[in-house]
């Protein structure tokens, strides 16, 4: 029998290939079942045509059949629900920071706050820690994030945006 434990461990080591984040802080793992010597994982991409998704699939396929017992391993990409930065642990958190990338934080009681594309209020630099950024591109190297630049520090930045 497969150890679903085992299979999470695993998914665990897998990195975003664009950030350093593994996939499991990134919330993009919905789901890990084992059936006899199968494996069935649901992945949740940030957005809908992610360039990374192939990439991220293979990674998987590739690691969790060396896990003991797994003879077969599926990855079903969904899209339900969708994802959003909420789904981010708080140490995936602190490693994107570190990298030099902001998250939203958490949606209030209510549901997720709507927000127009680069108008998120006032963001901590992550490399300085001052309230002196502005948002320079509403466009970042993935459409998941968009470009601030810190007037304190003279530090570009990245922010994950709600998609």
């Amino acid at each position: 029998m497969i150890c679903v434990d085992a299979v999470r461990d695993v998914l665990a080591t897998i990195n975003d290939p664009e950030m350093p984040i593994s996939i499991v802080d990134l919330g993009i793992i919905d789901g890990v079942a084992a059936r006899e010597h199968e494996v069935t994982i649901r992945l949740l991409p940030t957005f809908v045509g992610c360039p990374a998704l192939e990439m991220i699939r293979h990674e998987i396929e590739t690691k969790v059949a060396r896990v003991p017992g797994v003879k077969s391993v599926d990855v079903e990409v969904v899209f339900d629900p969708p994802w959003t930065p909420d789904r981010i642990s708080e140490q995936g958190r602190e490693n994107l920071r570190q990298f030099g990338v902001t998250t939203p934080g958490p949606h209030g009681p209510r549901g997720p706050v709507l927000v127009q594309v680069g108008v998120e209020g006032k963001l901590a630099c992550p490399f300085c820690g001052a309230d002196a950024a502005r948002l320079e591109s509403p466009f970042g190297p993935t459409r998941c994030r968009m470009i601030y630049y810190c007037e304190a520090c003279k530090n570009q930045f990245e922010h994950m945006k709600r998609v």
